[in-house]
């Protein structure tokens, strides 16, 4: 329970600082390969992982060259930003892929979290062809920042891991409001 509320803070910007959490229950085993219980496969989730890792220490530079990149592909994504404090949404930015990262071999339980991040999207007039816009520039940000560790199969576990998420938050994004 400790992760889905540190999840949604993140989410609903209501945190500051990154928590890990071990979950109590006893956690299902991933499967091998993809499947519609488990979208991404042990071994994806092992990649973003441990790539990951090699991010968290150049965190300020791949946030800086994320959103170079993202405001290069899409100069009008720079108005959803126009009223954000950019370096605090870096922060952001890094600890909320950080927080998914994490939990990437328990989807059931962020999945909640990510699907409020998609709702609240709306509010800041995000439209579906920003998330391939977004995709792009973080699949372009990791390879800068992993170099010749970003393999076509690490590649294909990111995109693979981006799509699950983004899907998810569009999904939630079309549902009408609850209440």
């Amino acid at each position: 329970m400790r992760l889905i509320s540190t999840i949604l803070g993140f989410f609903t910007g209501s945190q500051t600082a990154v928590v890990t959490a071990p979950v109590a229950a006893a956690q299902p085993e991933l499967a091998a390969a993809p499947s519609a219980d488990h979208p991404l496969s042990a071994q994806q989730i092992e990649l973003v992982q441990s790539t990951w890792k090699s991010v968290v220490p150049i965190s300020d530079q791949a946030a800086s060259l994320f959103y170079g990149k993202l405001f290069e592909l899409d100069s009008d994504t720079k108005l959803l930003f126009a009223q954000t404090d950019i370096e605090e949404q870096k922060k952001k930015l890094m600890q909320m892929i950080s927080v998914a990262v994490n939990g990437l071999d328990r989807l059931d339980q962020i999945v909640p979290a990510v699907q409020a991040l998609g709702k609240r999207h709306v509010s800041y007039n995000v439209q579906d062809d920003h998330y391939d816009t977004v995709g792009t520039a973080l699949l372009w940000t990791l390879e800068q920042g992993l170099g010749d560790a970003f393999t076509p199969e690490v590649q294909e576990a990111w995109a693979a891991t981006y799509t699950v998420l983004a899907d998810t938050m569009k999904a939630a994004a079309t549902e009408p409001p609850v209440g």
